[in-house]
């Protein structure tokens, strides 16, 4: 099987990647090129195989030229999340050990406040532009010929942090690949999920999503790793996705349900607008699909929609919209490789249909699905069960083997298909002076799924008020990324707690979910 060097020599013409509204278009033959200078850089600057660079840029095209770089050398790489805040960033530097940080020089407010909080400053590089202070990329590599042949490429990985219960973002890492970056052993895994799908080397992906999340990245990926051209969007917007779809006649795409609610809001002349005919498989996932948004949505479009369940660790299940209709609301059965079970609360596998507990998944495949909470034993012993592991939430199986959720082990958020924990946040409402305790959940929000709302008990010198609300939001913002603070405060005279002070979220999210078949539908 071909991979992006094989693509790069058979069609180098071909577009690998297109941005937006085509204003930029990077073929095979650039990529692999720019990747390949790119990485002899490195090189040069003393990386060696399993040391890991971080990445700090929006969705344009260098992101790929880095990502091809490090995935050929060895290198772990780590996307960062370019709405969190400075302080959030320093800490990933130092819990991945990065050895250099590339960040855009769009985002040197941000890049230079990271850099200043950072305590052993890896290498700062700038690209696309110049950040006082850093090494511009593009004028270092000016003495690299762009025909200079690289020896002894090993594969690479991603080690994507994902938000931990304690508040702190853990990185999630495999074991390098024992395989060269060409081994056709090595392009069918990084292919496998794609491939199940459906998806060829003759498709054109829309990818409309942020690119420092694992599927949007991973996905991308493995279409330039098939051949395929990606069409990836800036950011997202509704019409502009249904535009792009016809226009660059889009084959295949992914979405999270958000991006559906958007479209579906549009009004019915501009969806009917566009005849998105060429479209034929539109996979979601990230987040639960309301069954509403997710029916209208096979009305609109036909039954082209395909649903998968996974994680950054790992997993997947996936359902077509044919098996939905007569399923509705189960994420699916396991693709191939892959085992799904249940364990009830005393940790036995569940023999009987329909019956909840927390949901495991195992590797069948021989293809290594290994991971670990990078510098944290304990939380990577809690998630595996020998062979098995979890995601943490829980569900049931039916009778004929499809998985439903129901609910999440975890006090996880699910905002706009973006994974928000609440202890920061918490942690921050309860700190503040003027708070005496303080609960952080998610409630229903038909646009995006989920919202984050904080429940404030306010301390006697204060008194609840829509100023008072304003103000503990604006508190949260000046410390975490928007996304992970509340969108709304609900004052209360209370909160349930155990006798050990532990907080009883559910019921809390009752309160708001109690209308909902389950906090996923």
């Amino acid at each position: 099987m071909a991979g992006l060097i094989d693509h790069a020599a058979t069609h180098p013409d071909k577009p690998a990647l297109i941005f937006g509204d085509g204003n930029a278009v990077v073929t095979y033959g650039e990529l692999e090129g720019r990747s390949r200078r790119i990485a002899h850089w490195l090189r040069a600057q003393g990386l060696v195989e399993g040391d890991c660079i971080a990445m700090l840029v929006r969705n344009t095209p260098i992101l790929f030229d880095i990502y091809w770089a490090t995935q050929r050398i060895g290198l772990y790489l780590t996307p960062l999340n370019w709405h969190s805040t400075a302080d959030e960033m320093a800490y990933i530097l130092e819990n991945c050990d990065a050895r250099m940080l590339i960040a855009e020089a769009a985002l040197n407010a941000l890049a230079k406040e990271t850099q200043a909080l950072t305590a052993e400053d890896p290498r700062f590089v700038s690209v696309e532009g110049n950040i006082a202070g850093f090494i511009a990329l593009e004028d270092a590599m000016a003495g690299i010929p762009a025909d200079l042949g690289l020896e002894d490429q090993r594969a690479g990985s991603v080690m994507i942090y994902s938000s931990g219960t304690t508040g702190r973002p853990k990185g999630i890492r495999r074991p390098l690949p024992d395989l060269s970056f060409y081994d056709p052993a090595y392009v069918a895994s990084t292919t496998l999920v794609m491939q199940t799908f459906g998806f060829v080397e003759d498709d054109i992906y829309l990818c409309p999503a942020p690119l420092y999340h694992a599927g949007p990245l991973r996905s991308c990926s493995a279409m330039h790793m098939m051949g395929a051209t990606v069409v990836a969007m800036h950011q997202f917007d509704a019409a502009t996705a249904l535009q792009i779809i016809d226009e660059r006649g889009v084959t295949v795409a992914q979405f999270v349900p958000t991006h559906f609610k958007r479209m579906l809001d549009l009004p019915a002349e501009e969806q009917a607008r566009w005849r998105h005919d060429n479209l034929r498989i539109a996979v979601h996932a990230a987040a639960p699909c309301p069954p509403q948004i997710k029916q209208a949505m096979i009305e609109w479009w036909g039954p082209i929609l395909l649903e998968y369940y996974a994680g950054t660790e790992g997993g997947g299940v996936m359902i077509n919209a044919e098996d939905w209709l007569r399923r509705p609301g189960s994420v699916g059965r396991p693709w191939a490789g892959l085992d799904v079970g249940i364990r009830d609360c005393d940790d036995n596998m569940v023999q009987t249909p329909q019956q909840e507990g927390l949901i495991y998944f195992r590797n069948i495949s021989g293809i290594g699905l290994n991971f670990s909470y990078h510098k944290d034993p304990e939380k990577t012993a809690a998630a595996h069960h020998g062979n098995w592991f979890t995601l943490g939430d829980i569900g049931y199986l039916d009778d004929a083997g499809y998985l439903f959720l129901t609910d999440r082990q975890t006090n996880l958020i699910i905002s706009g298909g973006v994974n928000i924990y609440p202890q920061e946040a918490e942690d921050l409402l309860v700190a503040h002076p003027k708070v005496h305790d303080a609960a952080v959940i998610g409630v229903p929000d038909e646009e995006m799924g989920e919202a984050v709302k904080a429940l404030v008990v306010p301390a006697s010198n204060a008194a609840p008020s829509p100023e008072f609300a304003n103000e503990l939001i604006e508190h949260t913002r000046k410390l975490l990324a928007s996304y992970k603070c509340p969108r709304s405060i609900d004052f209360v005279d209370s909160l349930p707690r155990t006798d050990t002070g532990k907080l009883q979220k559910r019921l809390l999210r009752d309160q708001y979910w109690q209308e909902k078949e389950s906090r996923l539908a």
